[in-house]
């Protein structure tokens, strides 16, 4: 972690969404400050004060502006070529990019033999503690049907979101708890949407993704049983809470060992 008062950042994706936000999250934020922003088709002179630079100059960047650490909201491809940058400069990698899976996941993970890299689906304290909630209400339940429903904005390109995938990562592995602890749960499935003769088999997850208007994010989990239905939620107001969120994992990553870590780690302090 650095001096409260001496965070130094460099921002990809820096003219998407996100990357709006995190440069106006920088703006607001005291003791922080963006030394470079980057974005591979610049549609704006500056943001927030931060002049918007070529993404094909971000090793260069790296290099010369030294920042402790890189935030980035971008797309799989691009984040994992930033994190290889970053991991050849040693400077610290948070990134909220969603669709890394796989054999991306791995190559991130080899970044982080090198430097600490944090890769979250959701920077919200709200969802960091849904998570928990979830993974507590599935394995004491776990009998019961579970439906998960995300809404986003109509420009949402990814379906479900890194949250609804993280979240339903975390009813699967309850489950296989509650399983081996002697309970009566079927395997988990996952069904996207129904259409037509539909009815629900055992061990189901539905998964429902909604797509409108400027909704910064939801999430909702209902778990219901013959006679009773928990639902637990998370509504998100405005994308700044996001960004907030990664400034705050970029201070806490900065100027850790080489590893992987996890949003959670940073909520815990």
């Amino acid at each position: 972690m650095t001096d409260a008062s001496d965070l130094r950042l460099g921002v990809t994706g820096a003219t998407g969404r996100m990357g709006r936000e995190v440069l106006e999250a920088v703006d607001d934020r005291e003791g922080c400050d963006a030394v470079f922003a980057v974005n591979r088709s610049p549609e704006a002179d500056e943001i927030g004060g931060v002049p918007i630079e070529p993404a094909s100059e971000f090793d260069a960047l790296v290099a010369e502006r030294e920042p402790h650490a890189v935030v980035d909201f971008t797309g799989p491809d691009a984040a994992l070529a930033y994190a290889e940058a970053c991991a050849a400069a040693g400077v610290a990698f948070v990134t909220g990019t969603t669709g890394i899976d796989g054999g991306d996941r791995e190559r991130l993970r080899e970044a982080s033999e090198s430097i600490p890299v944090l890769h979250a689906s959701n920077f919200s304290r709200g969802v960091a503690v849904l998570d928990r909630l979830v993974a507590a209400a599935t394995r004491s339940l776990p009998e019961f049907d579970i439906e998960l429903v995300e809404t986003h904005h109509r420009g949402k390109r990814d379906a479900p979101s890194g949250t609804a995938n993280a979240l339903l990562r975390t009813v699967e592995s309850a489950r296989e708890e509650a399983a081996e602890g002697g309970a009566d749960s079927d395997p988990p499935g996952r069904v996207h949407g129904r259409e037509g003769e539909a009815p629900r088999q055992p061990g189901e997850i539905g998964v429902h993704a909604v797509r409108a208007g400027a909704i910064a994010g939801e999430h909702e989990l209902l778990l219901a049983g013959d006679h009773e239905e928990l639902r637990i939620a998370h509504r998100a107001g405005d994308r700044g809470v996001f960004a907030a969120g990664a400034l705050e994992a970029a201070d806490w990553l900065a100027g850790r060992d080489p590893g992987w870590y996890d949003f959670a780690e940073v909520i815990d302090g």
